[in-house]
Formats: structure tokens, C-alpha cells, sequence
């Protein structure tokens, strides 16, 4: 379980394909804390780590995985949001994310805001997957490549979210650009309440 508070963004150190499943290496400031099966929060995605190599640590992304998000799109020199999971007695200063990503979105712009910015991003709009709660809803939580955001301008297909600079620093929406390809894990609340409402309707 994370909150989608990201700790920093690793560098991506080496790519291997194992048959169906991609091997990444990354190297961050915490490698040193990490253990053999622990769980940290790729771009939003929840890979358990099988290799510590001095400051690089390896994990291992299936097809399922590589199919639903970003990662089979990334190169050597690359960054990637972490973050370890959470701890249960600490403060949620997110939403509650689960590492698993829904799907992948588009980024169609990018606003500079006296200060901030507005991103844009446009998904594939599937009825049957917006019936389970897989929508962005006004001023609701939604995980973007691993960060807690508030959605601004929800449409049926898109939706907005604001960048303040110290999230634009210290993640990889520095790195992003129009036609970059993030991850979203919508918000797991939501996707509760709609199939409980598709439950009361039986």
C-alpha cells in the first residue's frame, strides 16, 4: 500500500528481457534500505525487489504489467517516480494507492501557471471499465505515474491536474512532454462505491 507521496526519482540503470518479463535495474539514495521481496512503487507500479547490487536494485515487471503501463516504454538513463510502501502508524498525506496501475493516459499539454503548471491528460475511455469506477471525478484523488494528485476539469475521456514547482522538481513530470505516455491508478474508493451501487442494483 502507498500514498503516492514519492520519495524521488531513480535512474534507470539497465533493461534485460526475460522472455515475457522485463528485468529493471534502478539505482536511488534509499537502495541501501531496501530488502530482498519488499515492495516499492515504480511510476505507480508495485514491483517487489529480487537483487541488491551496491546502489542499484533490481525488479521485475510481468507482461500483464508491461501491457497495462508505462515501463516497457522506458530507456537506460531514464527516471522513475519510487516510493517505498507505506508505514501504518505515519500520517496519509496522499490517497491510499495500491501500486496497481489501471491503465495508461496520454499527456496532450502542458500549462505554464505564473509559477505552477496545468497538465493535461486524455485516456481511453472504455464503457464497461468506467462502469467499475474507472473515471476521474472532480476535485477527486487520482495517481499519475506514481503521484497523488487532485483532478481539475474532469471530462468523460481527460482531465487536469496542477504541478506545484517542489512536484515538478523532485519527480518525473519535469521529464514529461506532449505524447509522453504516464500511468493512472484510479482512486480504489471509487471504484468501491460503484460496485457497490452495481450490487444494490441487482
Amino acid at each position: 500500500m502507498f500514498s503516492g507521496i514519492v520519495e524521488e526519482s531513480a535512474v534507470v540503470k539497465k533493461l534485460v528481457v526475460d522472455g515475457g518479463n522485463l528485468n529493471l535495474t534502478l539505482e536511488c539514495s534509499f537502495t541501501k534500505d531496501l530488502k530482498i521481496d519488499q515492495s516499492v512503487a515504480h511510476n505507480g507500479v508495485c514491483l517487489t525487489v529480487v537483487n541488491i547490487d551496491g546502489n542499484e536494485y533490481t525488479v521485475t515487471a510481468v507482461a500483464e504489467t508491461l501491457q497495462r503501463s508505462n515501463l516497457g516504454k522506458l530507456s537506460v538513463g531514464d527516471w522513475v517516480n519510487v516510493e517505498r510502501s507505506m508505514v501504518m502508524n505515519g500520517r496519509l498525506d496522499g490517497h491510499i494507492v495500491q501500486g496497481h496501475v489501471d491503465q495508461t493516459a496520454i499527456c496532450e499539454n502542458i500549462e505554464e501557471a505564473d509559477g505552477s503548471w496545468y497538465f493535461t491528460f486524455k485516456y481511453d475511455f472504455i464503457k464497461e471499465q468506467a462502469l467499475k469506477g474507472y473515471i476521474t471525478v472532480e476535485k477527486g484523488s487520482v495517481c499519475v505515474n506514481g503521484v497523488s494528485l487532485t483532478v481539475v476539469n474532469s471530462k468523460i475521456d481527460s482531465f487536469q491536474v496542477a504541478i506545484i514547482p517542489y512536484t515538478f522538481n523532485h519527480t518525473n513530470f519535469c521529464k514529461l512532454k506532449r505524447g509522453s505516455v504516464v500511468n493512472l491508478e484510479f482512486d480504489i474508493i471509487g471504484k468501491y462505491i460503484t460496485k457497490m451501487g452495481e450490487i444494490a442494483k441487482m
